[in-house]
């Protein structure tokens, strides 16, 4: 598994718009990554661990399996 999800890899999991997850992480308001300003450009940080703990939504690993949690 990778250490990261893309916004729209999120976006597609949850159903909703890539700008959906953009908005709530620039506002704090999504618990599963962190939305950095640098000058004029966002950045941002979603972690699968605590994206499927946030979600419920489980992640395929590279195998197609499920990834296992610790």
């Amino acid at each position: 598994m990778s250490n990261r999800l893309s916004i729209k890899e999120a976006a597609a999991l949850m159903n909703v718009s890539e700008q959906f997850i953009r908005v709530g992480m620039q506002r704090n308001l999504l618990p599963f990554g962190f939305a950095v300003k640098n000058k004029s450009k966002w950045c941002y940080y979603i972690s699968p661990v605590k994206f499927t703990e946030a979600t419920g939504i489980k992640l395929q690993g590279e195998d197609g399996n499920e990834e296992e949690k610790d």
